[in-house]
């Protein structure tokens, strides 16, 4: 008998991987836990039945969340992660000698400690020496700090359960303030196919609040549609005014130079959602 996963990204719509076995699988207090292994993508994590990453493609994602922001700001010193439980956007921070501190906020501590066990590769920077890990509510943290991060990351689910609060323009309001003066911030912003409106409000209401606001998209085949976005608003700093000597190789597989301008030409429906 063959055994398939399949995600519903619409209710006619969905994308499907032939699973080995299941590895993991508990109803924490936030939601249903899964850790899937896969025929075509290795260990594949998913929270209430979305695919949040798997060994094969992750790295996408973890490095646009990561390096945009990072090669954009030129002293970013204190960085935050929202979300990210597992692990991979750590990893990727890590790697700039210019970040003393790393701090994650994960409402879940059931993502870190089972990303930990099944996903090593991803999970690989928790004991790091710049990192702190915090289990608790990331949108709280936010309201509660003020003027204390370079780079703010909202690595987050999609806008179902308790991660709708993070895509609405009270917390984009509350970023701001816990950035510090010449701060900058990214979000995950879902798909363009099916998730138009999601990019459009978030953009609009990011624009409302900084004066430098970015769309950019990388390519991420287990997630809906395969386009991915993600939505940058920041005080000074401009991604696309970087200089070339900023950059450097921090050993990435889908992070370039060249891409992180290209990263943002987006294709002309997309570039309609922020108008």
């Amino acid at each position: 008998m063959e055994l398939w996963f399949t995600e519903k990204q619409t209710e006619r719509f969905g994308i499907t991987a032939k699973i080995k076995r299941t590895l993991h699988t508990e109803q924490t207090p936030y939601q249903k836990l899964d850790m899937l292994e896969t025929e075509e993508f290795g260990n594949m994590l998913t929270l209430d039945g979305m695919v949040m990453t798997t060994e094969r493609d992750e790295f996408v994602y973890h490095e646009m969340v990561a390096h945009v922001p990072l090669f954009t700001h030129p002293n970013p010193r204190r960085v935050l992660v929202v979300g990210g439980g597992d692990g991979g956007v750590l990893r990727e921070v890590v790697k700039h000698p210019e970040v003393e501190k790393v701090t994650l906020v994960e409402i879940d501590g059931k993502v870190i400690e089972t990303s930990k066990k099944y996903l090593p590769s991803i999970a690989s920077a928790f004991d790091h020496p710049k990192v702190e890990v915090i289990v608790g509510d990331g949108f709280m943290h936010i309201a509660e700090s003020r003027d204390a991060y370079d780079v703010i990351m909202v690595d987050s689910t999609e806008p179902v359960g308790p991660a709708v609060k993070l895509f609405e323009k009270g917390f984009y309001e509350g970023i701001s303030k816990a950035l510090k003066e010449d701060g900058l911030f990214i979000a995950q912003t879902d798909n363009p196919w099916f998730k138009a409106d999601l990019i459009r409000k978030v953009f609009r209401d990011v624009k409302e609040i900084f004066p430098i606001t970015r769309l950019y998209t990388a390519n991420i085949p287990t997630y809906p549609s395969g386009l991915w976005t993600f939505t940058l608003g920041s005080k000074k700093y401009d991604p696309l005014k970087v200089d070339a000597g900023r950059f450097r190789d921090v050993g990435t597989k889908y992070y370039t130079k060249d891409l992180h301008f290209a990263a943002f030409v987006l294709p002309k429906f997309v570039a309609d959602l922020t108008k």
